[in-house]
């Protein structure tokens, strides 16, 4: 018996300029890839038909206008723009917005390392975030049988609602609220018919830390996580691209402090190893713990900042580096939009005040106190990054940032020296 299955008819499109070829009717997410063009993606499933197009991240031009690439069936003759410098932007953004509108601590998310949300910042190169983050205290949803909603980590891409079922055809999550007041909201009754395999699927499903199965730990090694190790891209994203002319290796000055941090970045820039010698050769420490110089004895070339500002001292003393320092960097996600220390951002001052001092167990009599003291510097009302205080030149992502890394971003913002910062070096965490 003959096979009667029809041929599927090729078609000719462009990518950015270059002709492609791919089935008809294909999506333009999968065809692009075939044809070797990433385009990013938070909520494209391919078996899911229409797609969900919620996310938004995969903008592309085709024929002339903005649209996503997700909900795009290929045709004859179709015009589609990918990398141009406003797409680029564009996505640029829509990643951007969804790690301010959510409290995503990748150091301590249990997700981190299979987070596809991540996974599109190291894609995308997302070293700082433009927009203030909202810190918003929403609701983390305990209720379920055997599962954790934090819905301060969803970012409604609607994934669970549409794919997440019983064996009786019943959802299990929906969409509660409207507009900005959106969560999604769990069936209590739905979700204790899910068998333990059904439920850690929807948790596998979710793209970011949304959705935990109590006991079933994401927990694995670094460079054994799903995001590790290997790009979704040929050609990665050069952060610090090459420079015609190097500049002679002089001897530059530096500066270093930490501030609300854990002093993990210095130790990070120590462990560049035998490279230390050649610092000892180029670069002369001027303020720093690393010297135990307290102030500023010279102008500097370069100073490296890390941890955020929770309180007027930290404030002062970053003023401070920015007034005496060419060139500021920002070192680690402390630095950059708060990171751990952050966390206390979602809850009053009192609030946190009292835990820490008052709704405790002390073996001293009399010390549910709260101190004060003229010495003690006044703590702010919440964690502030150090771009919300002065201008930062630079930002170096990470917890902490890899030696490597930091390492190549000095030697390129001294000297000169181009450099690629490869996809496993480029972290969140």
């Amino acid at each position: 018996m003959k096979n009667t299955k029809p041929k599927e008819k090729l078609v000719s499109f462009s990518i950015d300029g270059k002709t492609c070829e791919a089935r008809e009717g294909q999506n333009l997410v999968d065809a692009a890839m075939e044809n070797g063009v990433f385009i990013p993606s938070l909520c494209y499933f391919k078996h899911h038909d229409p797609p969900l197009g919620t996310c938004r991240a995969c903008t592309c031009k085709v024929n002339g206008n903005y649209l996503p690439a997700c909900i795009q069936k290929l045709e004859e003759g179709m015009a589609i723009e990918v990398n141009t410098e406003k797409l680029k932007d564009i996505r640029h953004a829509l990643v951007e917005m969804m790690f301010a509108e959510g409290n995503h601590f990748c150091p301590s998310c249990e997700k981190s390392g299979n987070c596809d949300l991540q996974h599109m910042g190291y894609e995308l190169g997302v070293t700082n975030i433009r927009f203030p983050h909202l810190f918003k205290d929403r609701v983390i949803d305990y209720n379920p049988q055997r599962m954790v909603l934090e819905n301060n980590r969803c970012i409604k891409c609607r994934r669970c609602v549409e794919e997440v079922f019983t064996d009786e055809g019943k959802r299990v999550f929906m969409y509660h609220n409207r507009g900005i007041d959106t969560l999604v909201a769990v069936d209590y009754e739905q979700e204790a018919q899910l068998t333990e395999k059904q439920a850690k699927a929807a948790m596998d499903l979710c793209p970011t830390g949304a959705i935990i199965v109590r006991g079933s730990s994401l927990v694995e090694p670094f460079g054994e996580r799903s995001f590790d190790m290997e790009s979704d891209q040929k050609d990665y994203n050069v952060l610090f691209p090459s420079k015609k002319e190097q500049k002679k290796m002089d001897k530059k000055t530096v500066a270093t402090v930490s501030l609300a941090g854990c002093f993990g970045c210095h130790m990070s820039l120590l462990d560049i190893d035998e490279q230390l010698l050649d610092i000892v050769n180029v670069v002369e420490f001027n303020k720093s713990p690393l010297t135990d110089i307290k102030e500023f004895t010279k102008r500097c070339d370069i100073g490296i900042v890390e941890g955020s500002c929770c309180n007027a001292e930290n404030i002062e003393t970053l003023r401070k580096f920015r007034d005496n320092c060419d060139i500021l960097v920002s070192v680690g996600e402390c630095a950059i939009w708060g990171g751990l220390p952050a966390m206390r951002n979602t809850i009053p001052l009192g609030e946190c005040l009292e835990e820490a001092y008052i709704n405790v167990e002390t073996s001293v009599k009399g010390e549910w106190v709260i101190p004060y003291h003229e010495d003690l510097p006044k703590l702010l009302d919440r964690v502030y990054s150090c771009n919300e205080i002065v201008k930062i030149d630079y930002f170096v992502p990470g917890c902490p940032p890899s030696a490597d890394h930091l390492w190549k971003v000095i030697r390129n913002l001294l000297w000169d020296e181009g450099f690629s910062v490869l996809y496993h070096e480029f972290k969140y965490d």
